[in-house]
């Protein structure tokens, strides 16, 4: 698959799978091309060339909202939750990609999160940083997805709530089964949490693998500044 912005060739040659039941960790530095990479796969403001396909099916021509019915959730960088929101409705705009359109808060995301269960009514823009993030999540579990793109999920968030975050990743992997697709800058929780990994470098995948192959010279490599 190549990816780009108006004129702009962004991604080059990008071949990679994804087996249901796991988390492949998308690494690299700033600016190479992974936040495309997440919009390219839910068809979001890119261009692509190449397929898509998801259970087999190729998803390259339809819209955003119907791959998100198809079973993708997605959890951008920075957020994008709306603020004068409160927590229940935010949570309840991730129900319109649900295939069945039911709007409710589910039972995994009170599970998850107690503070958002027992601060429904509470404006989304009241919340830390790291409880927005949660609420983010929480969004994107709403739709009932089969795969989960988390970009940068733990950026920017104070430490405590980032060992919450990474934790609530790997449970809803290991106990659910959910298929997650993440791009983070951490290599210690990319190795602990994931089974596959993917470095982009200038655009173009520079090593793929086997988490345990993900080797300290591929890390200073592609990754080191």
């Amino acid at each position: 698959m190549d990816a780009y912005y108006g004129a702009s060739h962004v991604l080059r040659d990008i071949d990679f799978s994804v087996q249901g039941g796991e988390i492949v960790s998308i690494l690299g530095r700033n600016g190479v091309g992974k936040t495309t990479l997440l919009k390219s796969i839910l068809g979001l403001e890119v261009r692509t060339l190449g397929t898509i396909t998801l259970d087999g099916k190729d998803i390259t021509g339809r819209p955003t909202y119907l791959r998100a019915r198809a079973g993708i959730g997605y959890v951008p960088q920075g957020r994008e939750l709306i603020p004068d929101f409160s927590i229940r409705d935010n949570i309840l705009m991730g129900c319109y990609a649900r295939a069945d359109r039911r709007r409710l808060v589910p039972d995994l995301v009170r599970d998850l999160f107690p503070y958002l269960r027992d601060n429904l009514g509470r404006r989304a823009g009241l919340l830390s940083g790291g409880q927005q993030q949660q609420l983010a999540i929480a969004r994107a579990l709403a739709s009932e997805p089969r795969i989960l793109l988390l970009d940068e999920p733990t950026e920017g968030i104070q430490p405590n709530i980032v060992e919450q975050i990474e934790d609530t990743i790997q449970r809803l992997n290991k106990q659910i089964g959910l298929t997650i697709v993440l791009v983070e800058q951490n290599v210690k929780f990319a190795r602990a949490a994931s089974q596959h990994f993917c470095v982009i470098e200038k655009g173009e995948i520079a090593a793929s693998g086997a988490i345990d192959a993900l080797t300290d010279d591929i890390v200073r490599k592609h990754m080191t500044i």
